[in-house]
């Protein structure tokens, strides 16, 4: 009997019943509290071992995010006595608020410049480090060092490099003949400064996502693609790329999330600037901002507008992004 209920469970079968002969004495309630906890067991564990990721994702994932839904409809501020209920007030101030429609201009321009030109060079990377190269392992342990470096001393460090006046970047500008750039004053190069940070961060990382999706390209593919007189640019375009589709799909989305929501970078490129991203806003983002009006102008209820006004963005870009490469993804294969 004992033998008959612990193949069951290993194949992962129904539990049935043990066997009875018509002389057997053996009543029901002699077996069933065995065969109950075997069902119950075979029924309920599966949910039991996925239960802890859900309730985490529930307790510090959800909560927060309704918690936060639920503040932005009132005026809340910190040490106030008593919370007043707007409505979509903070919503219709802030689609009002001219400094959240410059920093949201801020976010996408830094965005573009950052996400665009790493992903094709994270490409391309990986290609390279795709081929048999001399000390393989070396080169792709050191396209990861930017990305476990600590952020607050990288950015403290391009921080110097981009010194008006004594920064290498602006060293190297007055060499070839050009005047100097103020990085931090003027709105367009201190995008420029900050994507460049994002990249020098990040594109590593991304690189060694495509080069694992490349490595478990069956190599027969492209040993058939050899035979046929494909030149390697071409196994390149018409085997490497369609077959990266969900990888690059997956490298996109979370570029996208990641690139909406940057804070440390302009928040550490001028520390005397602070939150306010310049003398004049020209590179603060939209966390910024919101970190601006929850921490230190203690209005809650407008950061948490603020909060979910982006989380909807990021929501918008993302499914865009994804449509846009799953589109031209097929049509390459087509």
């Amino acid at each position: 009997m004992t033998t008959e209920l612990s193949v069951a469970r290993g194949r992962g079968a129904e539990p049935r019943p043990p066997r009875r002969d018509d002389n057997d004495d053996i009543g029901p309630a002699k077996l069933s509290w065995r065969y109950r906890l075997t069902r119950l067991d075979v029924k309920f564990s599966p949910y039991i071992y996925i239960a802890p990721f859900f309730v985490l994702f529930a307790v510090v994932g959800l909560f927060p995010l309704l918690y936060t839904a639920y503040i932005s409809l009132f005026d809340w501020e910190l040490g106030a006595d008593e919370q007043e209920f707007l409505g979509l007030g903070n919503y219709t101030e802030l689609l009002a608020d001219s400094q959240f429609w410059n920093a949201m201009v801020n976010t996408l321009s830094i965005f573009a410049i950052s996400t665009i030109p790493q992903i094709i060079i994270a490409v391309l990377l990986a290609a390279l480090l795709n081929t048999a190269l001399r000390g393989r392992t070396g080169w792709r342990m050191g396209v990861l060092l930017p990305y476990v470096a600590s952020l607050v001393a990288l950015t403290i460090i391009f921080g110097d490099l981009f010194g008006v006046q004594y920064g290498t970047v602006n060293n190297i500008v007055e060499w070839f003949g050009f005047d100097r750039i103020d990085w931090q004053a003027d709105r367009w190069w201190s995008h420029v400064a900050i994507a460049t940070m994002v990249n020098w961060r990040w594109t590593g990382y991304n690189a060694l996502i495509v080069l694992a999706a490349m490595q478990a390209i069956p190599r027969d593919v492209y040993e058939a693609a050899w035979v046929d007189g494909a030149s390697k640019v071409r196994q390149f375009l018409s085997i490497t790329l369609p077959m990266l589709r969900p990888t690059l799909i997956f490298v996109i989305v979370t570029s996208t999330i990641g690139g909406l929501q940057i804070f440390t970078e302009p928040l550490l490129f001028s520390p005397s600037a602070g939150a306010n991203g310049g003398a004049t806003h020209q590179y603060q983002t939209v966390v910024l901002y919101m970190y601006q009006s929850g921490f230190q102008s203690l209005d809650l209820g407008y950061a948490s507008a603020m909060a979910w006004v982006l989380f909807i963005v990021v929501i918008a870009i993302a499914g865009i992004n994804f449509l846009l490469t799953r589109r031209l993804a097929s049509s390459g294969e087509a």
